[in-house]
């Protein structure tokens, strides 16, 4: 199975469509093992999720491959092995576990600042002693790939991808991520949700993209497709994926995203271009 569980929502108020807030403990049980059910075997969390690692912890995730990331490294950080050791300890610590399948920085340009050669070599050393299987980055768009792949080798990337963020496809990054041998987990296949919404129901901040969401509503309705199905079907579709993180913050939304996992693609929407990089990341989007 291809999709990975999100689980920024089991510790934050998270995403744009967010109507719910945090995720209790027993929902998080429950879509857990109904998850596992299903054949999903693994889980994408963070330091910097609230709650998330311990919430996790406290549901059980011994039978999981549980990814995390690493927050910022403190600019005043003397010992940045120590540092990175801490912060691995209390991850496991908190998620129950004694291994992870994989470490994340969660600011991939810090491979590219004055602690660059020592943060690197604390997260080989993750590897050597056993705490996790592969180490890696977590991006917002492949022009950072270009700055770091070849410099550094890394065991696990992960990166936005959505029918309508193409640019880790088209920019060539995900066939050569595969031809390396780095493992890809893709991320925001529904924009946080911005895809999913009815007209009405998306915040006027994003009218601006007004032709970009009629021609979502026309292709919608050519091809007979949901939003959900469509989204899901495009992220799937790329043979060069391994997992697709997605966030559910219920058993009924974990189903709807598992019954809609089957459908077939028969063309892609005609996107108005260029795609504005403040609609394709998230990051901006308070500052419109």
């Amino acid at each position: 199975m291809k999709i990975a569980l999100g689980t920024v929502q089991f510790g934050l108020e998270y995403g744009v469509a967010n109507q719910t807030g945090r995720v209790p403990l027993d929902d998080v049980r429950n879509i857990l093992e109904d998850a596992a059910a299903h054949d999903v075997d693994t889980l994408d969390t963070a330091i910097a999720y609230g709650d998330s690692e311990s919430t996790l912890g406290q549901a059980g995730v011994g039978g999981w491959n549980v990814v995390t990331k690493l927050p910022m490294l403190p600019e005043s950080c003397t010992d940045v092995a120590g540092w990175v050791e801490v912060q691995i300890e209390g991850s496991l610590g908190r998620l129950g576990v004694t291994q992870l399948h994989g470490v994340l920085l969660h600011r991939p340009d810090q491979l590219l600042g004055p602690h660059a050669k020592l943060l690197y070599v604390a997260l080989q050393r993750l590897k050597d002693q056993g705490l996790a299987r592969k180490i890696g980055v977590s991006v917002y768009g492949p022009e950072e790939l270009d700055r770091l792949i070849g410099e550094m080798q890394f065991d696990l990337v992960q990166a936005p991808l959505n029918i309508l963020d193409r640019r880790l496809v088209e920019s060539g990054w995900a066939r050569r991520l595969m031809n390396l041998g780095i493992e890809l987990h893709v991320r925001s296949a529904f924009l946080q949700g911005l895809l999913l919404m009815e007209a009405d129901q998306r915040p006027e901040k994003f009218a601006r993209w007004n032709a970009t969401w009629s021609e979502w509503a026309r292709w919608l309705g050519e091809t007979g497709l949901t939003p959900i199905q469509a989204c899901l079907a495009y992220v799937l579709g790329v043979e060069e994926v391994s997992r697709v993180v997605v966030g559910v913050d219920s058993v009924k939304q974990f189903q709807e995203i598992l019954a809609a996992s089957h459908s077939a693609l028969p063309s892609l929407p005609n996107w108005p271009q260029p795609i504005d990089a403040n609609l394709i990341n998230p990051s901006r989007w308070s500052q419109l």
